[in-house]
């Protein structure tokens, strides 16, 4: 081969052009925001369209068994840096791009403003993204994990405030312990089978002996420690309502997909390198993911009915999310995981929305009305009803009542919106996956399916006590002037959940295919370890 096919150089561009343009916007004076705004729109954009094509690429199989490889610096795996584009990672580089450009239209005419290098901070946040989920190689995922959080240090600190000076100082913290962990995880996990290339890792573990075996087992112990520190696992997920709730709307929507990576991470790793095929460590931490993910659903239920502001009951609505997802990673079955896959789009979507949505809302609230409903509320005061007067709800109230309902009924797995497909399909996946010959469903199944009914439960409350607090406690409001650039990505948002709705069919085919890809490790082997770099032809020397 002569040269690289140019449609393979679409796998590196959602790492190159969020680092350049990110790069480039550095030293354009804030004056200019116009440009700094148009520059990242246009970056962002090209980043939606180049994942939409790299998803319709791989799941028509344009490279070889639906696993697009590319080498940077032409150097071969597993020594040379190898990014990896199969079905699960087109999806999070889609669901990215799709919030990035939401956030971003949402944040243009004020919140982009506030800080100095938003823009800059913004789209390296992207790089650590795409490169996370691009990268095949668990080093190189400490690196774009680094990037990805030092940008999200600036941007959580964007607009500070004493209360967001605060918690990130603490999420700074305890990003930096996982850090660590993650790195000496990394560091055993080479000394035990030296190699950190994930297809590679996964092909010499069922050959290690049992002292590298062990050794192997502590450091993926601890690399799950700094995975699940970032995915918000009980009891290691306490810094992330505190974040949610400090944080500028904007830089909280994207915090809802940077806790996924985390889950994606373990979703990743566990299933390559600890599956059927490897051996004595078939299975290793998949049953502790069921367990603490349940625990991780008990704590974000609890968080959600005792918390009073929005943006914190959102931080304890990803949290159980988080908790959902771990669980069923732990089930590890193939119809179970798809339905989890599904219900990650459709929670992500929907907590985005919800984060920018929360900030408009808040506008409808006077001074002060947060602590008059929490006591009204307390001590019963004004307790009898008044006489009903009928009113006439202007438009921009009945867009913000209509998209609290929408994000409410998706967050809670209510129908008839994506949450409720996704939760049934899980619960229908759950029943069906019961090992045969051992009296049927599990207690441990029984359980789980217990825990996601209550904390649906618990969030329909939780958000209903918030929706009267917000459009009924204040008493007569005043409509609040909404920009087109915020109500646009927020409806945007909403609607994809819908559509997710209506197709569900076509969409739970594509994750059927992602995750029956998944299972088979020895694809991936083959097509990382067996890619060969670019063979270019040596010049011709002319004799005179």
């Amino acid at each position: 081969m002569s040269a690289l096919p140019w449609l393979d150089h679409l796998i590196v561009l959602p790492i190159l052009l969020p680092l350049l343009a990110g790069a480039l916007l550095i030293p354009v004076n804030h004056k200019h925001h116009r440009i700094k705004f148009g520059c990242a729109a246009v970056v962002s954009v090209l980043l939606w369209l180049v994942a939409v094509a790299l998803l319709l690429l791989v799941d028509a199989e344009h490279w070889p068994k639906g696993i697009g490889v590319y080498f940077a610096a032409n150097w071969a795996a597993p020594f040379g840096i190898a990014l990896m584009v199969d079905r699960l990672a087109a999806l999070m580089l889609v669901l990215t791009a799709t919030i990035a450009l939401a956030v971003l239209v949402f944040s243009a005419q004020r919140w982009s403003r506030v800080g100095v290098h938003f823009h800059s901070l913004f789209l390296f946040l992207l790089m650590g993204l795409n490169g996370a989920f691009l990268t095949n190689d668990l080093f190189n995922l400490f690196v774009f994990f680094e990037v990805m959080l030092a940008a999200s240090y600036g941007l959580l600190l964007h607009g500070y405030n004493l209360n967001r000076i605060r918690a990130g100082m603490q999420y700074i913290a305890v990003n930096l312990v996982a850090s660590l962990m993650f790195l000496i995880g990394v560091a055993l996990i080479y000394a035990a089978s030296g190699t950190l290339n994930i297809p590679d890792l996964a092909a010499r573990v069922p050959a290690l002996r049992p002292e590298d075996a062990y050794l192997l087992g502590v450091g993926a112990s601890v690399l799950a420690l700094a995975f699940l520190t970032k995915g918000a696992m009980w009891p290691l997920g306490f810094w992330l309502p505190g974040a949610y709730s400090s944080a500028c709307p904007p830089v909280a929507a994207m915090l809802v997909v940077m806790t996924k990576v985390g889950v994606y991470a373990v979703l990743r790793v566990w299933m390559a390198v600890f599956g059927d095929s490897a051996g004595a460590l078939a299975g290793f931490g998949f049953q502790a993911l069921i367990i603490g993910g349940m625990a991780t659903l008990v704590f974000g239920t609890c968080g959600m009915l005792a918390s009073q502001g929005g943006a914190r009951m959102a931080g304890y609505g990803a949290i159980v999310s988080s908790g959902t997802l771990l669980a069923v990673i732990g089930q590890s079955g193939g119809a179970v995981l798809a339905a989890g896959l599904y219900y990650l789009v459709g929670a992500t979507l929907a907590m985005s929305a919800f984060m920018l949505l929360l900030e408009l809302t808040e506008r409808i609230r006077p001074p002060g009305a947060s602590l008059l409903a929490v006591t009204m509320e307390a001590f019963a005061i004004n307790d009898k009803p008044e006489d009903p007067v009928g009113v006439v709800i202007p438009g921009t109230l009945a867009f913000l009542g209509l998209g609290f309902v929408a994000c409410a009924l998706v967050i809670s797995g209510m129908p008839p919106l994506s949450g409720f497909v996704a939760k049934f399909s899980l619960f229908h996946a759950l029943l069906d996956a019961s090992p045969p010959g051992q009296g049927g469903v599990t207690a441990t199944t029984w359980l789980l399916i217990a825990l996601v009914v209550v904390a649906g439960l618990a969030a329909i409350i939780a958000l209903m006590r918030l929706g009267v607090r917000t459009f009924w406690a204040s008493g007569a409001v005043t409509p609040p002037s909404l920009l087109a650039s915020e109500a646009a990505p927020v409806t945007a948002l909403i609607v994809l959940c819908v559509l997710l709705t209506t197709h569900a069919g076509p969409t739970f085919d594509y994750l059927n295919r992602t995750v029956a890809g998944l299972t088979r490790v020895a694809d991936y082997n083959e097509r990382v370890l067996g890619q060969s770099p670019v063979i270019r032809p040596l010049p011709v020397e002319t004799t005179r």
